[in-house]
């Protein structure tokens, strides 16, 4: 990404997210209006992902709202950077809630999730399609929580499944040291479990999106892994991969739809190929799904370029808009209360040829996750 992109795409959320008093924003949602606050790395380590991730939302709230909105009613996101800082998405969430925002939507990172739900818990606020949220965020008595994307133990669980189909026994982990990191190998771990395969022969944790890999080289090394299931950002990934492959290792890597595909290509170039990614949404290359064709068109009307994340980001948008038109259609009201009945009510919503469960338990979201590679050249297969 260009300097003059990103300051384009920076410039652009700052002027959607101009700061106004909460009794503006109070006003605005009481109208045909809602107000989602989103909090999301824009800079920092993760922001790619963060940046590509709210915009694919935008494209959706934006198309919609050209077209009178959603059962009538305009869906204006407030936009506000966390830096992939636990502590900042809890003050964000605490000032979007204080503003009296509609939901809280597509907040970034197993830490921040958590951190931001610790505030929107308590407040009774809706918290709507995080991203790599944590497991304990899935649990069936949380009531305000809707997830889009398969949780880490499906993301997890797949991966595991396809090492047992190769046969491959010794399994490691390499991840990052932070929330997302350490829930990553858990879920690995219990899905060796569920599968009754072996235990992991070795993990090792590395510092966030760093490229300091080189004392987890080493201990996997010394493990002599089949294969390695990488849960970590893109450029502790790159790192990782381009390290191990000097010390010797011949086996496949794994990795989490957290590392982001496209930012990974970035960091690895040619040397990607073989590399094993897992993903949750369909690919932006597959115009022959009705979801994506739709994403494509609205997407050629601007300067974006197209990526997972965003499909995500696009995804989660379409169906937060789809529980507003549910809530509002005959005579009701999108306000806390609808949307909650709305969403609970989207167990199995087609979203143009992607379906979404809301409230999917442990292990229902498989058929939602594909496994694809990169070839050098950059072309993505399933």
């Amino acid at each position: 990404m260009s300097l003059n992109r990103r300051e384009l795409i920076l410039g652009g959320v700052a002027a959607s997210a101009v700061v106004a008093s909460p009794g503006v924003w109070a006003q605005a949602a009481k109208g045909r209006k809602l107000v989602v606050g989103q909090s999301v790395p824009l800079t920092g380590a993760a922001d790619q992902i963060g940046l590509a991730y709210l915009n694919g939302a935008k494209l959706y709230f934006d198309a919609i709202n050209a077209k009178n909105g959603a059962g009538g009613y305009k869906i204006e996101v407030k936009a506000m950077d966390d830096g992939y800082n636990p502590a900042k998405a809890a003050a964000n969430a605490k000032q979007l809630i204080d503003e009296e925002v509609d939901a809280l939507f597509g907040f970034v990172g197993t830490a921040s999730c958590d951190a931001a739900f610790a505030v929107a818990k308590p407040a009774n606020a809706l918290f709507f399609a995080p991203f790599a949220a944590s497991d304990t965020l899935r649990d069936a008595a949380l009531s305000n929580v809707f997830h889009v994307r398969p949780g880490l133990a499906d993301e997890a669980y797949k991966v595991a499944r396809h090492c047992a189909t190769l046969n491959q026994d010794r399994i490691a982990v390499f991840a990052e040291d932070d929330a997302m990191g350490r829930a990553g190998l858990a879920a690995v771990n219990q899905a060796l479990v569920d599968l009754k395969r072996p235990p992991i022969v070795a993990s090792a944790l590395s510092p966030v999106n760093s490229d300091k890999v080189d004392a987890a080289v080493a201990l996997l090394a010394k493990a002599q892994p089949q294969a390695i299931i990488q849960v970590s950002l893109f450029n502790s990934s790159a790192a990782f991969i381009r390290k191990m492959r000097r010390a010797g290792f011949g086996g496949q890597f794994l990795n989490f739809s957290v590392v982001g595909i496209d930012p990974l290509f970035s960091a690895l170039g040619k040397e990607i190929g073989g590399v094993v990614i897992s993903q949750v949404v369909p690919s932006p290359r597959s115009a022959g799904t009705p979801i994506i064709k739709e994403y494509l068109g609205v997407l050629n009307e601007t300067d974006q370029t197209p990526s997972y994340e965003s499909v995500e980001g696009y995804i989660a948008a379409r169906t937060f808009a789809e529980g507003v038109r549910r809530s509002a259609s005959g005579g009701g009201k999108p306000d806390r209360a609808g949307l909650q009945k709305a969403f609970e009510s989207m167990t199995d919503y087609d979203a143009g040829g992607f379906r979404v469960n809301l409230r999917a338990k442990k292990y229902e979201s498989l058929r939602a996750i594909d496994l694809v590679t990169i070839t050098p050249e950059g072309k993505v297969v399933r």
